[in-house]
């Protein structure tokens, strides 16, 4: 799909918010943590309808990483799985390439399967 997204971005404290024409999205880095390079953040989108959607976003290779560690530290069976309750797993690092997933996701009509409804958390 890939096509051009129109976005404005800017620092609101902690957090990196980016601004487009169907969401606005928060994800929140870890300090010095060069925006390209992003490949584990945790994120909030929230929708036009004022709805709120989380998700935890790692790349491939930090799924890996985790995995190799844990092996050694005996967690998430030995480092023989990983899980978490809102996970989403990304192929390239860098907030830029998550705001167009989640755009992407959008536009196919998968983005409710793949984030979390924090309205219907309470």
């Amino acid at each position: 799909m890939s096509t051009e997204l129109h976005s404005e971005a800017r620092w609101d404290g902690a957090y990196y918010r980016v601004r487009t024409d169907d969401f606005e999205a928060f994800f929140l880095p870890n300090p010095g943590e060069v925006l390209d390079q992003v490949c584990n953040v945790d994120a909030e989108v929230r929708l036009p309808d004022g709805s709120r959607w989380s998700a935890a976003i790692f790349t491939v290779a930090e799924v890996s990483r985790l995995m190799k560690r844990w092996e050694e530290t005996r967690e998430a069976a030995g480092g023989r799985c990983f899980w978490c309750s809102d996970g989403l797993i990304v192929r390239d690092p860098g907030i830029r390439g998550m705001v167009s997933v989640i755009a992407e996701l959008l536009a196919s009509g998968e983005f409710e399967g793949a984030f979390h409804n924090l309205d219907d958390s309470v």
